[in-house]
């Protein structure tokens, strides 16, 4: 969660549309979080007025095309910590239409297990500042930072143990050629 404290430069919009999502976190060799996919990423100056991306993630800013700016990225990271504790995002619906009619409506259902402090929902205070709440408390920020503190769940690099086994194919592909082969311009 570090990634949106500390990307430069300071006008980068990560996730401007709604692509800060599970799919988009990946786990590296050493066990440590990595943000992928910028495709939605931007710089801007002010603002922008851009609508794509996955409707689960998007800010109601995006929605309401009004133009917005960085506070988009905190109010995914809000909907990505959401789905992480419960398992699923506090807005959705079988239909795109649905899921913003749910955003726009402002209306989330927190389960009886999560903590109702209102310190902790009632205004960001930029940077790091938003991870003061409690269940942030006993993380060494810098130490994850650096990678110096051992990443909570790691697993080898080697253990295919959720992968399909197939046998080692030696057929080879037929050759390309002519008009069938779509590099022949480049």
């Amino acid at each position: 969660m570090t990634f949106l404290g500390d990307l430069k430069p300071e006008n980068l919009l990560v996730d401007s549309e709604g692509d800060l999502k599970p799919e988009n976190l990946l786990v590296d060799s050493e066990g440590y979080l990595k943000l992928t996919d910028f495709g939605f990423a931007k710089v801007i100056e002010n603002r922008t007025y851009t609508l794509c991306g996955t409707p689960e993630y998007i800010a109601p800013e995006v929605l309401l095309n009004k133009g917005h700016g960085k506070p988009v990225d905190w109010w995914t990271m809000g909907i990505l910590i959401y789905e992480m504790i419960v398992g699923y995002p506090p807005f959705f619906d079988d239909e795109p239409m649905g899921v913003y009619q749910k955003i726009l409506g402002g209306r989330i259902v927190f389960p009886k297990s999560f903590d109702r402090v209102w310190a902790f929902r009632g205004g960001f205070v930029g940077g790091f500042g938003g991870f003061i709440h409690k269940w942030f408390q006993n993380l060494d920020w810098n130490g994850i930072l650096k990678k110096q503190l051992p990443p909570a769940v790691f697993t080898a690099m080697d253990d295919t143990s959720n992968f399909d086994r197939y046998p080692e194919s030696t057929e080879r592909p037929p050759p390309v050629t002519g008009s069938m082969d779509p590099f022949t311009t480049w």
